[in-house]
């Protein structure tokens, strides 16, 4: 099996720099080249899916939805055997992270007698105030997700070659990946052997942050002898060694995301809005490593290992190959929210040709 954790296009939000997460914010014409994009990249390296999963927010169904639309434009060029092209599932419990309060408000924005960037303690007394999702809430839903979709959904033989898509947010992705990764066998996660090489001692549970339409591809497979009795979980690869070594026998914990804003950059090299300092994919790895990563929340227990006799090998980490070359269309129309019913130029001068 094929696995792809895939963030959803550059949004409205995202370029304003606010607080997104429960909001239903648009693509730009920008996010939604980058999804179209995305969507015949893949097919054109081979990856026709047979499932598809997103959030039911525009932003990640859309996307998700232009992946398909690319895989039905191909069908005439596929085999007959691939010609299966599935409706995108929409799920709430992938929704990304609800900033309850502190949705639609700017995320660099310094409260009112606040020290620091981000504190949101301050606000807990102002009536109506909504606290942001809990890190058991959010684990709770992706958990949830396993137990009653992707985990039938790899174990069900039929599906050895299947090949599926989760199209969510950024922050809930990475909390999916943790929790699907407690469920796999240790010594039985790896690199592939191109990652290997620029990966060296990472642990696996921090793989660095998704950019808009950047995805995760895993490779899955069935491996009767390699039974394993433990969970993967605080796991490093040891320098020369493909497999993983349990530093920990407690599974990683989600914390509370703290500044870790739903889509806070854009692509590699764009600047997506006021502020934009450093680098937007370092600058979201920061972010969600931060408030992902406190050493003082893991549980004591770890949660069920579900997958033994499974081998993972880690293909790509935030594949980006599909953005080479793109560039934003000036003058603010590429930061401005799409609207399917717009005409684009190529459409355009087609209908002029043939009048």
């Amino acid at each position: 099996m094929r696995l792809f954790l895939i963030r959803h296009g550059e949004t409205v939000d995202n370029i304003a720099q606010v607080y997104a997460g429960s909001r239903d914010s648009e693509l730009t014409n920008y996010g939604f080249q980058q999804a179209a994009l995305l969507g015949r990249h893949l097919i054109a390296i081979g990856h026709a899916f047979s499932h598809i999963f997103s959030s039911h927010l525009q932003r990640a169904f859309k996307t998700a939805e232009l992946i398909r639309e690319a895989q039905i434009s191909a069908n005439s060029t596929l085999p007959s055997t691939t010609n299966y092209v599935p409706d995108v599932k929409q799920l709430p419990m992938l929704m990304e992270q609800d900033f309850g309060f502190y949705e639609g408000r700017l995320w660099y924005q310094r409260p009112p007698g606040s020290r620091k960037l981000g504190e949101r303690n301050i606000n807990r007394d102002i009536p109506g105030f909504v606290d942001v999702e809990s890190k058991e809430s959010m684990t709770a839903r992706m958990d949830a997700f396993l137990e009653e979709h992707l985990i039938p959904l790899i174990e069900q033989p039929s599906n050895e070659n299947a090949v599926v898509a989760i199209v969510s947010h950024g922050i809930i992705l990475t909390v999916l990946w943790r929790r699907l990764l407690t469920r796999l066998p240790p010594n039985n996660v790896t690199y592939s052997t191109e990652l290997l090489a620029t990966r060296r001692g990472f642990r696996f549970e921090r793989l660095g942050a998704w950019s808009n339409t950047g995805y995760l591809e895993l490779h899955l497979r069935k491996q009767m002898s390699s039974l394993s009795s433990q969970p993967a979980a605080g796991l490093e690869v040891p320098a020369g060694h493909l497999g993983i070594q349990p530093t920990s026998k407690t599974a990683p914990s989600i914390t509370a995301v703290g500044e870790a804003a739903e889509g806070l950059q854009g692509d590699s090299g764009t600047q997506t809005g006021v502020q934009a300092q450093a680098d937007p994919v370092t600058r979201e790895n920061s972010r969600v490593e931060n408030a992902l990563s406190h050493p003082q929340d893991i549980p004591t227990t770890a949660a069920p290992s579900l997958l033994y006799g499974w081998t993972t090998i880690i293909k790509v980490i935030n594949g980006r190959d599909h953005l080479q070359g793109l560039k934003r269309t000036g003058g603010g129309v590429g930061s401005a929210r799409h609207d399917d019913g717009q005409k684009s130029i190529e459409t355009f001068f087609k209908r002029r040709r043939t009048n």
